[in-house]
């Protein structure tokens, strides 16, 4: 539910314009306008027609589409508040903000309050402080981020948010990057985060950390450093402290940017072959009882990359299991290197096999009939 603290009536800060505070802007502006100004928001988006307060006022929260920051209160979320308090009223849309307190170190619902006191003194409004408990599944930083998206998600559909705006600046894309290709996690996790996916966007992408700090000198705000960003026990931060400078003086200036670049490029390779095993899918799949059958001849015929994604693809969308390199592979080579091997187990209780002209894939436990052989 909402903070029940009630709401600043602060004139929102009106900082001289710099060119950190007009790239953030910018930024911002980029993802508003498409949908902000298809609800008769003319009227008050004109420049200079009325001043800001009037055209928060005029926004009729039953028809202007509501845009909520993710705001910790560090540099990255601050700056991307005030550009989006600054620039949503424009566009047509109003403007909040989702302050999640994770719990994790002393002190932390000051820091959530702070960072609230901060919303409302921009004019943002609503502004949603939700407390969150982070479990330690699968690790401190992938719990934190489950919790933190969980908060996210059930705070957008309580206040009927179009859009979620997430602070990530080029700087967190090349760190996710680099994390990646030391993993082999493959194309997935080297194409980094999407600038829009669902209802978030990350407007920041193409803008470095240091530009959203000096931004917020710049606005006289005073962000908060979060002492788990200089923890060397993340692996992230050891990659931003450590790995990151290494190779700017090993190799060059430019690294982070290379590798936004990189990331860019992949997640337009893994776009495409998305769109052809949509379209190659339903050509080689049959449905088989508590299963699904994939001809061997149409995955023998295709590059090694097409029959590894369609296998992971069929794995994933038929139930939900995510396959490793190294399964994916095995069961490659129920088409590709196919002597009689029998079935093969993959997590969670799925399994994979061949018979004649098919490789299927079944729940374990299931009595497979698989597809009439001719």
């Amino acid at each position: 539910m909402p903070s029940d603290e009630p709401t600043d009536a602060a004139t929102p800060r009106r900082p001289r314009l710099t060119p950190p505070i007009a790239d953030v802007r910018r930024a911002v502006r980029t993802v508003l306008p498409a949908e902000g100004r298809g609800n008769d928001a003319g009227a008050v988006s004109r420049p200079g027609a009325v001043g800001l307060e009037t055209r928060s006022a005029l926004l009729d929260p039953q028809t202007a589409p509501l845009v909520l920051v993710a705001l910790s209160g560090g540099a990255d979320s601050l700056a991307l508040a005030a550009a989006t308090a600054f620039e949503a009223p424009r566009a047509g849309w109003r403007a909040g903000a989702v302050i999640v307190d994770h719990g994790l170190q002393a002190g932390s619902a000051d820091v959530a309050a702070h960072a609230a006191r901060q919303g409302r003194e921009l004019g943002l409004d609503p502004v949603v402080v939700r407390r969150v408990e982070v479990l330690g599944e699968g690790g401190p930083e992938a719990s934190a981020r489950a919790a933190r998206y969980g908060a996210l998600d059930a705070v957008a559909d309580e206040t009927g948010a179009a859009l979620v705006l997430l602070g990530h600046t080029l700087d967190d894309q090349a760190e996710t990057v680099l994390l990646g290709l030391a993993r082999g996690s493959g194309t997935a996790s080297l194409a980094g985060m999407p600038a829009r996916s669902g209802r978030y966007a990350r407007p920041l992408l193409a803008l470095r950390r240091a530009s959203t700090r000096q931004a917020c000198l710049d606005a006289g705000l005073d962000p908060w450093d979060d002492p788990h960003n200089t923890d060397a026990s993340y692996a992230r931060v050891r990659v931003r402290e450590r790995v990151l400078p290494v190779l700017e003086a090993e190799l060059g200036p430019g690294i982070a940017e290379a590798l936004a670049r990189t990331a860019d490029q992949l997640r337009e390779d893994d776009a495409a072959f998305a769109e052809q095993i949509d379209e190659f899918i339903e050509e080689i799949c049959e449905p088989a009882e508590a299963g699904i059958a994939v001809s061997v001849g149409a995955l023998g015929a295709n590059p090694a990359a097409l029959r590894q994604r369609v296998i992971r693809h069929v794995v994933a969308s038929e139930f939900g299991v995510s396959l490793t390199r190294a399964q994916t592979l095995e069961v490659a080579r129920l088409v590709t290197d196919w002597h009689g091997q029998g079935p093969i187990d993959l997590p969670d209780g799925v399994r994979a096999s061949r018979s004649g002209r098919h490789v299927f894939f079944s729940t374990a436990a299931s009595t497979a009939v698989l597809p009439h052989e001719h």
